[in-house]
C-alpha cells in the first residue's frame, strides 16, 4: 500500500513539475531589457544578455537572445539572433531591443553603439520573416542617430526603442535617455515619418513601453535612478500623459529595470529584470551588470488604474 502510494505521489510530481514557474526564468545564462511578442498563440522573449564577469565595471553585451512559451511557464531557448556587429556600421553593445510583426515581416528595433563616423549610440532596425529570425539590417544604415537629438549632451540619449501599433496601422516609435521621445513611423517600418518629439512626463529615466487596454494608452517607464517603474495614462498615442505614480519598486540587487508589458490568454504579465541569481559554481552573483529576466502578472483597478506590481520568487503559477 506505501509503495503504491509513492509511485502514485512520484508520477504526479514528475507530471507538474514542468509547468512550475519561478524567478528570475533562467539560471543558465543572464538575461536583462525584456521585450515580449505575442504571435500564433505564442510568447516570444526577446532579452539582452549580460556577459560581464562581475558587477564592478559596465555592462558587456554582445548579441540578444530569444525564448518561446506557449503557457508563460515552459520555456524554449532559440539562441542568439543576431550580433550587435551584425550592424555594419555599428561598433558594439547590444543594448536594449524591441520586437514587432506588421504585414508577415517581424521588426527588430534595437540599440547598439554607432561608429566613429556618427559617435553615439543609435538605434537601429533589423528584419526578418521569423520571429526566431535569422535576421538582417533592414536599412544598411541606423534609423536615429545621436546627432538627430540635441536635448542633452549625453551620447547615450537615443536608446530603448518600444514599437506601438495603432489598430489603423499607424506606428510609432518610442526611445530615449533622460528626456522621452518619440516618433511616427512611415508604413515601410523603417523611416521616420515626421518630427521627433519630447513627452512631458516627470522624473523620467529610460525604458519607454506603451500599451493599451480598453479606451486607454498605458505609458510605462524607468524613473529616477536606482530605478523603479512608474506609469502614466492618456486617451490619445499623442498624450496629454496623466502621472499615476510608482508601478513596479527597486528590482533586487540592480540599478536598472527594464519592462515589457502583454496580454496573452486574457491574462496581463509584467516582465522585468533583476540582478537576483545567486553565485554559482564559482561565479559571481547576478547583479548590476548581471541581470536576470523575470515575470509576474499584471492586474488593473476597475477605474483603469493600474495595481502596483508584486514581485515574486515563485513567479508565473
Amino acid at each position: 500500500m506505501k509503495k503504491s502510494l509513492l509511485v502514485a505521489l512520484t508520477a504526479t510530481l514528475s507530471f507538474s513539475q514542468p509547468a512550475l514557474a519561478k524567478n528570475p526564468l533562467f539560471e543558465h545564462v543572464f538575461t536583462a531589457d525584456p521585450a515580449a511578442l505575442v504571435h500564433d498563440d505564442t510568447v516570444y522573449l526577446y532579452t539582452g544578455h549580460d556577459e560581464a564577469p562581475n558587477n564592478d565595471v559596465f555592462f558587456e553585451m554582445h548579441d540578444w537572445l530569444v525564448f518561446s512559451s506557449k503557457d508563460m511557464k515552459n520555456w524554449t531557448e532559440h539562441g542568439p539572433i543576431m550580433k550587435a556587429t551584425d550592424f555594419k556600421w555599428a561598433k558594439g553593445e547590444a543594448w536594449a531591443s524591441h520586437m514587432v510583426e506588421k504585414d508577415g515581416k517581424f521588426y527588430f528595433y534595437t540599440t547598439v553603439r554607432h561608429d566613429d563616423t556618427k559617435p553615439g549610440f543609435a538605434v537601429g532596425v533589423a528584419v526578418s520573416d521569423s520571429p526566431t529570425g535569422p535576421f538582417k539590417d533592414a536599412i544598411g544604415e541606423a534609423l536615429i542617430t545621436n546627432d538627430m537629438t540635441s536635448q542633452t549632451d549625453n551620447d547615450w540619449d537615443d536608446i530603448d526603442p518600444a514599437i506601438y501599433i495603432e489598430e489603423n496601422g499607424d506606428a510609432y516609435i518610442f526611445f530615449g535617455n533622460l528626456v522621452p521621445k518619440y516618433a511616427k513611423l512611415k508604413d515601410n517600418m523603417i523611416e521616420l515619418d515626421g518630427p521627433i518629439k519630447v513627452i512631458d512626463i516627470p522624473d523620467f529615466t529610460e525604458a519607454l513601453w506603451v500599451h493599451k487596454k480598453g479606451k486607454y494608452y498605458y505609458l510605462s517607464y524607468a524613473c529616477e535612478f536606482p530605478e523603479k517603474i512608474c506609469y502614466a495614462m492618456s486617451e490619445s498615442i499623442h498624450g496629454p500623459w496623466e502621472y499615476q505614480g510608482i508601478l513596479n519598486e527597486i528590482a533586487g540587487n540592480s540599478e536598472t529595470n527594464h519592462q515589457s508589458i502583454i496580454e496573452f490568454k486574457g491574462k496581463s504579465y509584467f516582465i522585468y529584470h533583476t540582478g537576483a541569481i545567486p553565485a554559482r559554481k564559482g561565479e559571481p552573483s547576478g547583479g548590476r551588470f548581471r541581470r536576470s529576466v523575470a515575470i509576474d502578472r499584471l492586474y488593473y483597478n476597475e477605474d483603469g488604474t493600474l495595481k502596483r506590481v508584486i514581485m515574486t520568487t515563485e513567479g508565473v503559477q
